[in-house]
This record gives structure tokens, C-alpha cells and sequence, in this order.
């Protein structure tokens, strides 16, 4: 059972495109799908964790709008975070899915089973994964993750439950 999902941001979460306005604001587009999903995962006792690369004001907002569990910026090596929140939360790499677009994912995807990548990911890590997705990154890949985790472990229903009543 996946007690915890692992989403890095540009690429994934995101298009990986990066907008800077003319006040030297980033701008960031994250697709509402993903959001629903995210917090749906959250509302059913789940863990989430953002671990990133990069370190960006709009995904710490972002992060705090869907009550991600951990949030993550600007790690180089995202194994050991990873380990980190594992052994925090007493979390076998067996319970983790992790959704990844390129070689900086790799490290933290060899760890766990359940490896998950957007359609235009590099092609190294979408062929490595254990689940390619069909929707791209920025696009609902990351909803199309938890949606497929929740079918494979009979969540789907309770899933439901949160909206339709």
C-alpha cells in the first residue's frame, strides 16, 4: 500500500517552463488537476512530499494550498531526502511513489518500486519507470499518478466518497 507519493516540480508538477517578470518575480503554472488529486491523496490520510532541485517562492504556495506534507527546494542529492522523510515517518521504500522527468529524479527512483514519469520526460527516466504516463508534465500527470495508485490499491472508491455525496 502507498503511504506516500514523492513529486519533483519543474517538469513534473509543472511544464518546466520558468517565467521571470520584469520584476524578477518567477512564474510558475501548475494545472489544477494535479492540485485535486494531491489534496484528494492528502484528505485520505496519505503522505506527500515535494523534493526539488530548484527553490521557488510560488511552489512553497503552491505547496501550502494542497497541505503537501513535506516540501523540499533546492536539494541536490534527492536520495537522501528522501531517506530522510522515509525514516521520519517510519515508511518502508515499499509504500512510495515517486514521479520524476529527468536524470536529477534518478537517484531517489532507484530506491522504490513505483516509479512513475510524464509522456515528455527525458527518455532515459520515461523508459525506466515502472508506470510511463500518457499525459505530460504540467498537464495532469501527476493526477493520472495518483488516480492509477488509487485504482491498483482499491482506493478509488473512497476516493469518490470525498466528492460525491
Amino acid at each position: 500500500m502507498t503511504e506516500l507519493i514523492v513529486i519533483d516540480v519543474d517538469g513534473t508538477l509543472t511544464d518546466g517552463k520558468i517565467y521571470y517578470s520584469d520584476n524578477n518575480e518567477e512564474i510558475k503554472a501548475f494545472n489544477i488537476k494535479d492540485g485535486l488529486m494531491i489534496a484528494s491523496w492528502n484528505r485520505l490520510g496519505k503522505k506527500s512530499a515535494i523534493i526539488t532541485g530548484r527553490i521557488s517562492s510560488v511552489v512553497e504556495r503552491r505547496a501550502k494550498e494542497l497541505n503537501i506534507t513535506y516540501v523540499e527546494q533546492g536539494i541536490k542529492e534527492k536520495n537522501k531526502k528522501l531517506e530522510e522523510i522515509c525514516e521520519k515517518e517510519g515508511i518502508n521504500f515499499s509504500n512510495v511513489a515517486v514521479i520524476g522527468d529527468d536524470m536529477n529524479d534518478y537517484s531517489m527512483m532507484k530506491l522504490v518500486n513505483k516509479t512513475f514519469a510524464p509522456l515528455d520526460a527525458n527518455a532515459f527516466i520515461y523508459d525506466y519507470v515502472s508506470t510511463p504516463l500518457i499525459k505530460k508534465g504540467g498537464d495532469g500527470a501527476v493526477a493520472e499518478m495518483i488516480e492509477r495508485l488509487l485504482k491498483e490499491e482499491n482506493l478509488y472508491e473512497k476516493f469518490l466518497e470525498l466528492w460525491v455525496k
